[in-house]
């Protein structure tokens, strides 16, 4: 009760704070033009680089996701909507072959991108070999992975072959993770220099809007793409992201002074979101994706380093989270329902599992329990005990202390807060980090702080399938997948987990062609990383937004950046 107590009065604080301070200055400095022809977009998670393929941070290809499209992408039924592509491939039009290992795509005609240089299947064919380069270190690779060749049958057709049956045709060139780059931009960038491409800092692409000026870490101005296929339609003559400050001044501005028109991934306590759209002047928008906030643990060390100065080197394990019953206790020991409760209200439910969408794949063997007498009997069977009474536990020198990091979120530290007290209550020490979202989400090879370089114990955000097939996500837990020194710390499996028999039931997933099968094989795939606690499922999380009251035309879907349809956003 205690923990329900503090944040209790901790958000209704806060709420108070908010009012006192709606009247004054809001520290986003956005611009004062108020004309009805600029959309202002708040993103407190400011965006560092516009080429979504070298990039992890939703933020990033947002931003992108603005000037930059794939072939095609998911609407939030699952439906294939085409945007480069001239039409969806089935088998009945003979875009996917019969025997499953290739599909064709024909491509529309007469696009250009916003240099005026035409688009056709030879750009497509470049993206791939792009994202495939291991020089590039492309976080997208490994959903390519699969593919064996792309080719240009003309300028307007393009097949991919596949190495095997792929009834995942689907997972490449499609959604947030299918924008196709210009080759004519990046042809010289197709390697190890591929982060010192001008177009990642102004990208050239086909979408409605291109850039006139980006601001890392800070600002996006965009303006109408001359070249794009319906120009005319497009109701904004200049569109504004603006970076910096926090989720719950994001939400203020539209929600509260109707100061901008849109906010993005408002991780912010439910009672604050009502409090301040009740002011009238926009409205918060949620929808259950497949996002899910999660605790990721390293299984190996941070604190020991390679004679190179590699810290979390899959050549030393971690001194305590590699063993199973640690990994149990430490889950254990984490109240979720409060976390889901009273910080997530109804944007979040509380869960066990990996796989939260489609419901399909959604695990009805797994279970969550907290029970910290359980949690520190597991810890005294490991042979961890507190032996010189200083109220941590220590085993052959070691004692259980680690460093929990996260990115800066008044409602991820709060988070923090609340494990960080049921951890300490049965024997552990636990040092809480917070990181700007910036640094943190930016896959930059050379900071120490990001995700993929986890020099911490545990680190806490989320992430989910952008594709109605989860093989991609999946993908991320295999063996692999585990960013490292030498593969310039690209790759999804943070926690440096790696299970043979994982590896195989992905290997599975990926040449199964009956739709039950499937099914079975990716539930087992969540159970394995359950019963192993990979990591520890917190909640599944609504994709939350705000947008004002003037602005209409928009569509979220789970399967793609909240900008991908910003071509039929329309303002009073």
């Amino acid at each position: 009760m205690l923990i329900r107590k503090i944040i209790s009065v901790a958000g209704l604080s806060l709420i108070t704070g908010l009012l006192i301070t709606a009247c004054g200055n809001n520290n986003q400095n956005l611009p004062d033009d108020t004309d009805s022809s600029t959309l202002k977009l708040l993103y407190w998670q400011a965006p560092t680089i516009l080429n979504p393929h070298l990039s992890t941070g939703f933020k990033d290809a947002e931003a992108s996701r603005i000037t930059l499209e794939p072939l095609a992408s998911f609407n939030n039924d699952g439906k294939l909507i085409p945007f480069l592509a001239a039409e969806i491939p089935t088998l009945e039009n003979g875009g996917v072959a019969k025997d499953g290992t290739s599909v064709t795509w024909k491509l529309k005609e007469n696009i250009k991108w916003s240099d005026g240089t035409p688009f056709t299947a030879g750009d497509v064919v470049f993206t791939y070999e792009y994202v495939s380069n291991p020089q590039v270190a492309s976080v997208s690779g490994g959903t390519y992975d699969v593919i064996d060749s792309v080719e240009a049958i003309d300028d307007y057709t393009v097949k991919v072959n596949f190495k095997d049956v792929n009834p995942a045709w689907y997972l490449v060139f499609v959604g947030g993770e299918g924008m196709i780059l210009p080759k004519h931009i990046y042809e010289s960038y197709n390697g190890a220099n591929a982060r010192e491409a001008p177009a990642n800092l102004k990208p050239v692409g086909t979408g409605a809007y291109r850039v006139v000026e980006f601001k890392p870490g800070d600002t996006v101005i965009y303006e109408p793409n001359p070249e794009f296929r319906k120009v005319e339609q497009l109701d904004f003559k200049r569109v504004e992201l603006k970076g910096g400050g926090d989720a719950t001044s994001a939400a203020r501005a539209v929600l509260q002074t109707g100061d901008a028109d849109y906010a993005y991934n408002l991780q912010v306590e439910a009672p604050i979101l009502k409090e301040l759209e009740a002011a009238g002047k926009g409205k918060v928008v949620s929808n259950f994706g497949a996002l899910m906030e999660r605790i990721i643990i390293n299984h190996s060390d941070p604190n020991k380093a390679t004679s190179e100065g590699e810290r979390s080197s899959i050549k030393y394990p971690h001194p305590f989270f590699s063993d199973l019953k640690v990994r149990q206790a430490l889950a254990l020991a984490i109240d979720r329902n409060t976390i889901a409760k009273q910080l997530y209200g109804v944007t979040g439910k509380v869960t066990s599992n990996f796989l939260v969408a489609p419901k399909k794949y959604a695990s009805p063997n797994t279970s969550y329990e907290y029970n910290l007498e359980k949690a520190k009997k597991l810890l005294d069977e490991a042979g961890w005990q507190d032996s010189n009474g200083d109220g941590i536990r220590d085993k052959n020198g070691i004692e259980m202390s680690l460093v929990f990091q996260t990115s800066v979120n008044p409602l991820r530290q709060k988070t923090q807060a609340v494990i960080k007290q049921g951890l300490q209550s049965i024997g552990m020490k636990v040092e809480l980090k917070s990181i700007d979202a910036s640094v943190y989400f930016s896959s930059d090879p050379s900071s120490n702080d990001t995700i993929q370089h986890f020099y911490a114990d545990l680190q806490m955000y989320t992430t989910g399938n952008t594709n109605p097939d989860p093989g991609a996500y999946m993908k991320f837990y295999t063996c692999d997948q585990i960013p490292q020194k030498v593969n310039n710390w690209s790759g999804d499996n943070n926690s440096r987990y790696c299970n043979p028999e994982y590896d195989e039931l992905w290997q599975q997933s990926t040449v199964e062609l009956d739709a039950k099968n499937s099914q079975e094989i990716f539930i087992k795939m969540n159970d394995l990383l359950v019963n192993e606690a990979v990591g520890v499922p917190l909640v599944h999380r609504a994709d939350v937004v705000a947008f004002s009251n003037k602005i209409s035309g928009y569509e979220l879907t789970a399967w793609d950046m909240r900008t991908w349809d910003i071509m039929n956003w329309q303002k009073e």
